[in-house]
């Protein structure tokens, strides 16, 4: 039996230049003052967090425990969103999401992809070091694409894609099952899981692996047309993760 703390608040969309959203101390001074309970920290914002150095320093981790915890909150997961989109880019999006990519790694998709691998494995290990059971991320999209049945896909691509997508995600599942912790894709318009088939296809891909959960967003079914609700009876047992915020389908 799990208990709800309070509300958490992600903190990618709050990011800014000026104060007090260009700091962790200033994030978690406004949070706290909202009521707030928990923060989920964006890993590519560097004001908030260092990654290497998180994935590298237990010393490191406990300053930034500790920080978060004088303002009352607790730091509820990390997040990869960004990097785990360059896990697997379709040519379709590679200009879109060269901008997710460090300067030295724009118009360079292999060696993006190489790095996007990398910094989501050291999430897995300063996952653990902050005592983290869940992780938040995209699966990235090399699909996202063909949802559409016109042009007609050529026959065994979609099975390919999703091959690939497994390939890709296998090592860094592994890391963090390695780590103790669990990977909750976020199912998004856009990425290749975006709903319960998708979903499902990539967990078959990976052999059923362990670690792949579900971050939940009814958001994201409404701008879909999908039974959010039902969604729940049929993958309860993968979501241990969620966002709620408003949406409406005009």
């Amino acid at each position: 039996m799990k208990t709800i703390k309070g509300p958490a608040v992600f903190l990618a969309q709050f990011v800014d230049k000026s104060a007090p959203f260009n700091s962790l101390d200033g994030m978690c001074k406004w949070a706290s003052g909202l009521g707030y309970k928990g923060i989920q920290i964006p890993t590519w914002e560097s004001s908030l967090i260092d990654l290497d150095k998180a994935s590298e320093s237990q010393d490191y981790c406990d300053e930034l425990l500790g920080k978060v915890k004088s303002y009352g909150l607790e730091i509820t997961e990390l997040s990869t969103h960004l990097q785990g989109q360059l896990v697997a880019v379709s040519p379709a999006y590679d200009l879109m999401f060269d901008n997710f990519a460090p300067d030295n790694l724009k118009k360079n998709p292999k060696e993006r992809t190489k790095w996007a691998i990398e910094t989501v494995k050291k999430a897995a290990i300063a996952s653990k070091r902050l005592g983290l059971k869940t992780h938040a991320t995209f699966s990235g999209a090399l699909l996202w694409h063909t949802w559409h049945p016109w042009p007609q896909a050529p026959k065994g691509l979609v099975e390919m894609g999703f091959k690939e997508l497994a390939k890709r995600w296998t090592p860094i599942l592994n890391v963090f099952d390695e780590n103790g912790v669990d990977v909750c894709y976020e199912i998004h318009p856009g990425e290749d899981l975006h709903d319960g088939v998708t979903f499902e296809r990539f967990l078959k891909a990976t052999n059923n692996h362990k670690r792949v959960n579900i971050l939940y967003d009814p958001s994201h079914f409404i701008l879909q047309q999908l039974d959010y609700v039902s969604y729940i009876d049929h993958y309860h047992e993968f979501i241990k993760s969620f966002h709620v915020k408003d949406a409406e389908f005009n």
